[in-house]
């Protein structure tokens, strides 16, 4: 049997069944898988410039049809000019959410991030090492991948390919170090690379107090759904890029929650103490000093 034939039957017995009296079942699929898609994209464009520009193609809109009823033929023909160029201009300026939004579509809905050789611990010696940078008044950016690859930026920097841990990453990010300028990006569990360049991003909602390091940040949240933490020498907090979104000023535990959250790893089950003479012993990241 050739692929053209199974085509074919399955087109046939979809035709069969949309003339059957439960034939209104296509039609109830097709919508609710439209109201999906558009869904979907609500949510990846909500909190965007996104947002203004389909206001002002939909105030577009109405104005040409409003032209159209009242018989303004010159203000009409020009209003159909500029729809007919909006598309490509909404393919330029939007080229990095119209990128993001495609990755999205293509993402496996049954594969999950932890394959990718990310763990509670990496997540720890993370949030650990950002923390005490922040706390040392040390800037640093750290860039984990998610399920786009970061390959063409680690090859901006210099290849490490080193265990992701809590001592690895303040050597690295130690003033006088000639890997601290630039970003460290985390790729399968391991850091593939430092002193790597990220794009800065070009938003004006950007407040002026943060410098190219934020910037740096929501550059590559934009361009990629990879997770970046920064860590400010100037305010000695850190704060977390996602999405072309900056959060600021986050603790420690909520850090934790989020990398976990979009890493795709499993909450780690509380359990009652056990009661005991001695007390259990304190995990190894805990016992390292956070302060100089």
């Amino acid at each position: 049997m050739t692929l053209r034939s199974v085509i074919e039957s399955i087109r046939g017995a979809l035709d069969a069944f949309a003339t059957s009296p439960f034939g209104w079942v296509i039609d109830i699929a097709d919508v609710l898988i439209l109201a999906y898609l558009f869904y979907q994209l609500a949510l990846m464009i909500r909190g965007t410039r996104a947002v203004q520009m389909m206001s002002g193609v939909i105030f577009v809109l109405a104005s040409y049809w409003l032209a159209g009823l009242l018989q303004l033929a010159t203000l009409q023909r020009f209003l159909g000019y500029l729809l007919y160029w909006i598309p490509f201009a909404i393919i330029v300026i939007f080229q990095n959410t119209i990128r993001r939004m495609l990755s999205q579509f293509g993402r496996n809905p049954f594969s999950t991030r932890v394959q990718a050789g990310h763990s509670e611990e990496i997540v720890n010696e993370v949030v650990l090492a950002a923390t005490t940078l922040a706390s040392r008044r040390i800037g640093g950016i750290i860039v984990i991948e998610r399920d786009q690859g970061l390959r063409g930026y680690t090859e901006t920097g210099i290849r490490l390919d080193a265990v992701v841990s809590y001592d690895v990453l303040l050597a690295i990010f130690q003033p006088g170090s000639p890997l601290h300028d630039g970003a460290v990006v985390i790729r399968e569990g391991r850091i593939k690379a430092a002193s790597c360049f990220l794009p800065l991003s070009a938003s004006s909602q950007l407040s002026k107090e943060f410098g190219s390091r934020h910037r740096a940040a929501i550059g590559i949240s934009e361009e990629t759904d990879a997770v970046c933490v920064v860590a400010s020498e100037e305010r000695g907090t850190v704060s977390l890029a996602f999405e072309g979104r900056l959060l600021k000023e986050i603790d420690p535990g909520t850090l934790r929650a989020f990398l976990r959250e979009k890493l795709a790893l499993q909450p780690v089950p509380i359990e009652a103490p056990a009661k005991s003479a001695e007390p259990a012993p304190r995990p190894a990241h805990e016992q390292r000093p956070a302060s100089p």
